[in-house]
């Protein structure tokens, strides 16, 4: 409202001192700062009032001439031919950004509460401002051979590195239906990557691959560079060992296929996969964010949370902690939702299991 509360003023005051000659002038600037706030309509019908105050004996300075009146007209003309121009530019940039959010939410659709008998909860915040979808990537997916999730870091980040991440989640859900093995998932996520950066030996991501079989309280983890899951278990953090092995397309000569580990849960177990974004995220001293010790805090204040409280307060503390978030951030919390048949030993694809104890490490980095 601020034109017009302006033009009636200025007319009122023009009123009361028909004398003053700063008004006149105040009342040529209402066209363009029209413009910029409505549409050609209403900067139309505005300006043709200025121009006729400025006309009309009763409300005209008198050191207003012809010639001011013809500058204000064409003033008013190019500030309707702006604002014309500023609502179509809108229009466009409305439908550029819900296709491009459209295109952004086909990549990386929201995460489901729940797939199958595991409970989800995840978070994702591009590093570019206005974009959805940067250079991490999650999902979670039901299968023949049981639930599976995804999470990993491309190199790069932002909107440059969607067409990549795009590529590496459909590898991977075509995967988790046709591949028996998670070391299969992998094995074709590597190829998919090295068919992807053609030229680019700089092109590669880690990823770390969850798998939770059917029938049974366990969890296969195997991680291709990237950070090991957090095992959140009775108000406790620890690190989830995996076997070491490449990121994906890196092409590391005799660095070998991952390993796969398995590893026993419990009931309440929470599992928290993460991105260096959140690890690397620094105060104002230059520390990094300490998340397993914040998150040890949290669970000792109140156990027993749900994966979306997990979520929420690692976003939440994090961003209070950094100054400012300069890499893309994905969070992934899984848990069993309720305990199911622990008889595993006759799973064939399963081998050499190893026991909660010898997979988990204390926040020293000793394994316990």
């Amino acid at each position: 409202m601020l034109p017009a509360a302006l033009l009636i003023g200025t007319a009122v005051a023009q009123l009361a001192e028909p004398r003053s000659q700063q008004f006149g002038y105040l009342l040529s600037a209402l066209p363009p700062l029209t413009g910029l706030i409505y549409g050609p309509g209403l900067t139309t019908v505005l300006g043709a009032a200025v121009v006729v105050l400025l006309a009309l004996p009763v409300t005209r300075p008198g050191h207003v001439s012809g010639g001011d009146l013809a500058a204000v007209a064409a003033i008013t003309v190019f500030s309707v031919l702006v604002s014309w121009l500023r609502a179509r530019y809108t229009r466009d940039l409305v439908v550029f950004r819900s296709v491009a959010e459209a295109a952004q939410r086909a990549v990386l659709p929201p995460l489901p509460e729940r797939v199958g008998p595991v409970r989800c909860a995840g978070l994702y915040r591009a590093a570019q401002r206005g974009a959805l979808v940067g250079g991490d990537l999650y999902d979670v997916r039901a299968g023949p051979r049981g639930v599976r999730a995804l999470v990993g870091d491309v190199q790069g980040h932002g909107v440059a590195a969607v067409g990549t991440v795009a590529s590496i989640l459909g590898t991977f859900r075509e995967a988790v239906l046709d591949e028996a093995g998670l070391e299969g998932v992998a094995a074709r996520l590597d190829r998919r990557l090295r068919l992807e950066a053609g030229d680019r030996a700089e092109l590669f991501a880690t990823a770390l691959l969850l798998e939770f079989p059917p029938g049974g309280a366990l969890v296969r983890v195997v991680s291709c560079g990237h950070p090991p899951p957090l095992l959140l278990r009775d108000g406790a953090v620890r690190e989830l060992t995996a076997a070491p092995g490449p990121p994906l397309g890196l092409g590391v000569p005799g660095a070998g296929a991952p390993r796969l580990t398995a590893v026993e849960l419990a009931a309440g177990d929470l599992l928290l996969g993460f991105t260096d974004g959140v690890t690397e995220a620094r105060g104002p001293d230059g520390a990094f964010y300490p998340l397993l010790d914040r998150l040890t805090s949290r669970l000792g204040a109140d156990g027993g949370l749900p994966p979306s409280a997990v979520v929420d307060f690692v976003w939440r503390d994090v961003t209070t902690f950094a100054e400012e978030i300069r890499d893309d951030v994905a969070l992934l919390c899984l848990s069993l939702d309720s305990e199911p048949d622990t008889d595993t030993g006759s799973d064939p694809d399963v081998e050499g299991e190893v026991a909660l104890d010898a997979g988990l490490k204390n926040s020293h980095g000793h394994a316990e």
